[in-house]
């Protein structure tokens, strides 16, 4: 005998995305998924020759997470820019200026750590463009 039920797939949870964290002139031009739990958000604003990240969970309701943002150009220990603390939607947003130089770059959420280095190098980043 089969039982006659209605099967309920949990609810997706959405996904983090830009709202201008950075502010005006910042425009998106690479991003790093944290799996479930949000996103790292790089962007760069070709008037001022900035780069900023922000890394935003996918909710902000519910209590605040270990968040965190960072950014540098490529192996310049030195250059780094970071904030870190416990978040209920956002960390940074993190600028530097990085005009025509390669970048390093992540963010974690609650112990989930992701990272990219040496992108979005000199004329990608001045153009402020990058392939999704």
């Amino acid at each position: 005998m089969a039982g006659t039920g209605t099967a309920v797939a949990a609810p997706a949870r959405a996904a983090a995305t830009y709202n201008k964290e950075c502010g005006t002139g910042y425009t998106k031009v690479n991003e790093i998924p944290v799996p479930g739990r949000g996103t790292v958000f790089l962007t760069y604003n070709a008037a001022t020759g900035k780069n900023c990240v922000v890394t935003k969970r996918n909710t902000s309701a519910g209590s605040p997470l270990w968040v965190g943002s960072w950014l540098q150009r490529n192996q310049e220990l030195k250059s780094k820019q970071e904030e870190y603390g416990f978040f209920t939607s956002y960390a940074g947003p993190v600028y530097l200026d990085a005009k025509g130089k390669c970048v390093d770059w992540g963010g974690e959420i609650d112990g989930y750590v992701v990272a990219r280095y040496k992108t979005n190098c000199s004329a990608l980043a001045q153009t402020g463009q990058q392939a999704d």
